[in-house]
């Protein structure tokens, strides 16, 4: 199993390149599932949940093409994946594949709005409770489908198709509105969608619906408006910029010091981030390629953050977060108020010296004006790069292991790191 090796203490500076975004990825692929015709796709990120989904997707019938594998090729540059579903040859997703990502659920919309019948695993098994599927599911019903909970698998079916409906979400929920929004391009009749997420990956999909076909009015906004229509056709489209992934390489330069442009990132994705660093004492400022971030020999000031849906500060920056603030200078407070169990990366920072207390939802950091490198272990995706965070400042080495969580989300992450100078390499076995 593959580790990775840092040795902390060195200044980044330089460019590193921000690859699409993961969470706009895998939305776009599965509305391949919605049209007959290819849809491609550039700057797709080389990630382990990418390829999971293409397989997965292959299972329905859908052919999948990659390119950007050619000898010579920038690695860390987005590749082009062509999707086309020209016929769905089987609409059920078992659970040995749908539990290996839990976007993958999402398949259920396209299933049923093109197909009329999708039988889909619950998501790693789960009962409907944690990270409830839900909301999802109650987008479909109310759409029409019927749906039945069978042996771990939810049964949706519409053999008379979808209808035109208002849904509304008792709660934001990113993965209900990517459900809902594709389910109402192929209904019959208008949808509004209210309390709709508006993270910048929903409207990315939106866009690229828009370029297939589909009517939808709203985009960035809580309210979205849907006429269906009788087919989408194919498109390209180019994912949108990781704003996570570009917030994450911001704080590790936050944490090292040093002047780093982050190419490609675009600011209003991630302004309350932006907003959270600046009062970190990091120095930022838009250019026409990118973000520039620099911090000085001065202190890493606390801060007090609650996460939030966007345009609030992402739930996914909370453990990177955390990992700065461990070397503030006085007492930082972080809420997490999307999903509960995100703290697990707390112990393993505590290994490096930091000092983390925690009551509920709410960690409290106080910071120190030392780490120690130490063998950790990676929890989740965001944990795992919190990690690194604290150890490209820790003395001595870090030894992270279980870094696949990493490759699940982050491309390339060590070769961008030590392009800018950091002591870091991957330890293959």
């Amino acid at each position: 199993m593959d580790r990775i090796r840092i040795t902390g203490g060195r200044e980044l500076n330089g460019t590193i390149p921000i690859s699409g975004a993961k969470n706009a990825a895998l939305p776009l692929m599965i509305a391949s599932l919605l049209t007959e015709d290819e849809l491609t796709l550039t700057n797709v990120p080389r990630l382990s949940d990418v390829s999971n989904l293409a397989r997965i997707l292959g299972n329905h019938g859908v052919d999948v093409t990659i390119a950007g594998k050619r000898s010579g090729d920038d690695v860390l540059m987005g590749q082009t994946v062509r999707l086309a579903a020209r016929s769905i040859v089987d609409t059920t997703a078992p659970y040995e594949l749908v539990s290996t990502m839990r976007a993958s659920f999402w398949v259920i919309a396209p299933l049923v709005a093109r197909m009329g019948r999708a039988k889909v695993s619950l998501p790693g098994g789960c009962a409907i409770g944690t990270r409830p599927v839900d909301l999802l599911l109650m987008a479909l019903e109310r759409l029409g489908a019927k749906i039945e909970i069978d042996a771990g698998y939810a049964v949706c079916e519409a053999p008379n198709g979808l209808k035109g409906a208002e849904i509304d979400f008792g709660k934001v929920t990113v993965g209900g509105t990517h459900v809902a929004l594709m389910a109402a391009t192929l209904a019959d009749g208008t949808t509004v969608i209210r309390n709709a997420a508006r993270e910048p990956e929903v409207t990315d999909l939106a866009e690229c619906l828009i370029k297939m076909g589909a009517r939808i009015k709203g985009l960035g906004t809580d309210t979205l408006e849907v006429t269906g229509v009788t087919r989408l056709k194919g498109t390209h489209h180019a994912v949108v910029a990781d704003r996570i992934e570009a917030g994450t390489y911001a704080m590790c330069v936050a944490m090292t010091g040093g002047d780093v442009l982050l190419e490609g990132a675009r600011p209003e994705l991630m302004q309350a981030a932006l907003d959270v660093l600046t009062q970190a004492g990091a120095e930022i400022s838009a250019t026409n390629a990118g973000i520039r971030i620099k911090r000085n020999g001065a202190g890493i000031s606390p801060v007090t953050v609650t996460t939030a849906p966007f345009p609030g500060f992402p739930t996914d920056l909370q453990a990177q977060l955390m990992g700065l603030m461990t070397r503030a200078q006085g007492t930082s407070r972080i809420t997490e108020t999307i999903f509960e169990n995100r703290f697990m990366h707390v112990q393993e920072l505590a290994r490096l010296g930091a000092h983390i207390h925690l009551d509920g939802q709410t960690a409290t950091i106080e910071g120190v004006d030392v780490l120690k490198g130490a063998p950790v272990m990676a929890t989740d995706l965001r944990a795992s790069v919190s990690l690194v965070i604290a150890a490209l400042a820790a003395q001595g080495e870090t030894l992270v292991n279980r870094v696949y969580h990493l490759d699940r989300g982050f491309e390339n992450l060590e070769a961008k790191l030590a392009a800018c100078g950091a002591q870091i390499e991957r330890i293959s076995g």
